[in-house]
């Protein structure tokens, strides 16, 4: 079979779709770029650990007045 280089630009588009589409599965990172998650805090930990009853609201404010003041330094 001869091809006469009459699809040459269809295959280089092809080609170019292929080295695309294998770099994008394995080069980009699994979470979205503009999706991320933001840091979790150690307020936030705090609160998820008194909303889950892990502390009691004592516990929760007296270390919350801690993370607090260490926050403003």
């Amino acid at each position: 079979m001869m091809y006469n280089d009459g699809f040459w630009g269809m295959n280089m588009i092809w080609w170019f779709l292929w080295v695309v589409m294998i770099f994008w599965i394995f080069a980009t990172p699994y979470d979205i770029p503009g999706q991320r998650k933001r840091k979790t805090s150690s307020l936030d930990l705090l609160q998820n650990r008194f909303a889950s009853s892990e502390i009691t609201k004592e516990e929760y404010q007296d270390h919350k007045k801690i993370l607090e003041s260490n926050s403003l330094k």
